[in-house]
């Protein structure tokens, strides 16, 4: 089978797409033909040897995968069976998506949703389905459309882009934070009625600003996280789930303590099997799939090294990638 490899020798990671055996795979009692997988910023930072989680090379990335079940040794699953996956480890503790072929544990696995493709769901992939469980959060902390308007931070991105998307589809006002006007057109026909500069949010703020949004979904942390805590409404909820400002949070209590704030956490990678269908049985319900076709581009294993690049040099325009395994 074609998988992309990521060697380390010398400190220096590389990545070559070649021929690999299946019988090469780690132990998992199911076996998948993958159809599809899609590039995440993760794997953009595998790719290019800069995602610290991953310490034993060889390896195959890739995060995400659909297909069909071509051998089963688990209860739930049979051969023939479509079945995706998203997180667990997988592209980082154990071989990933950007291959022809998998072996992996039943209880990764949920059944690809009926209305949905494999490609429509790698297209979705773990960004899209991050998205849904940052609207999930917010709405088990009660935020209703009517209390006013959504911020979603790095929205030209594959969480973002899908956010908006479903916010707006649920009858909420949302408000994209962008570097990238030019993408301004874009975000709008996703459904975001206004745009805000990133840089408004980027810098060091005061413990409390204007109040301004009711909820927020952030994929940046740092002092956009920290901003956005500062500007929510009274009872305001903030979904967090990224950090590609940084890892810290340089804020005080006062947001939590004097507006009654909630810094809601979003994981996707172990998140729980009732969440995880939970969360595709809504994406089947509350994405627009005009939208999904206009974010999506599609590459092949060969170009997944200079795609990578690109997304992590900010060059990589908006919304997401599939790979296409087999072409």
């Amino acid at each position: 089978m074609k998988a992309l490899l990521l060697n380390k020798v010398d400190g220096q990671v590389s990545s070559q797409v070649t021929d690999y055996k299946p019988s090469d795979l780690p132990e998992g009692d199911v076996s998948i033909a993958v159809d599809y997988s899609s590039l995440n910023y993760k794997d953009s930072l595998a790719v290019c040897g800069k995602l610290a989680s991953i310490r034993n090379y060889p390896i195959i990335p890739g995060i995400d995968m659909a297909g069909t079940v071509s051998a089963s040794d688990h209860p739930d699953y049979k051969a023939g069976d479509k079945v995706v996956l998203n997180g667990w480890g997988v592209g980082e503790l154990h071989a990933g998506g950007f291959a022809q072929q998998a072996r992996v544990k039943g209880d990764w696995l949920v059944p690809m949703p009926a209305n949905f493709s494999a490609k429509q769901t790698m297209a979705i992939g773990t960004a899209g389905y991050t998205a849904m469980l940052c609207v999930l959060a917010l709405e088990r902390n009660g935020v209703c459309p009517d209390q006013g308007e959504v911020l979603v931070t790095g929205a030209a991105g594959g969480v973002g882009s899908v956010a908006i998307s479903i916010l707006a589809k649920l009858g909420y006002q949302v408000a994209a934070s962008t570097g990238r006007p030019e993408q301004a057109d874009y975000l709008k026909s996703l459904g975001a009625s206004a745009i805000v500069d990133r840089n408004e949010l980027s810098e060091p703020g005061r413990p409390l600003a204007k109040e301004r949004w009711a909820a927020a979904i952030d994929t940046v942390g740092s002092h956009t996280l920290a901003n956005i805590c500062a500007g929510l409404k009274y009872d305001g909820v903030v979904a967090a789930t990224g950090l590609a400002q940084g890892p810290d949070l340089p804020a005080t209590v006062m947001p939590f303590i004097l507006r009654s704030v909630t810094l809601a956490g979003v994981d996707s990678v172990y998140a729980p099997r009732a969440r995880r269908l939970e969360a595709w049985r809504r994406l089947g319900q509350d994405l627009a799939m005009d939208h999904l076709n206009a974010m999506t581009e599609v590459i092949g294993l060969e170009d997944i090294a200079s795609a990578a690049a690109a997304q992590l040099q900010g060059k990589k325009q908006r919304g997401r990638t599939v790979v296409d395994v087999n072409r």
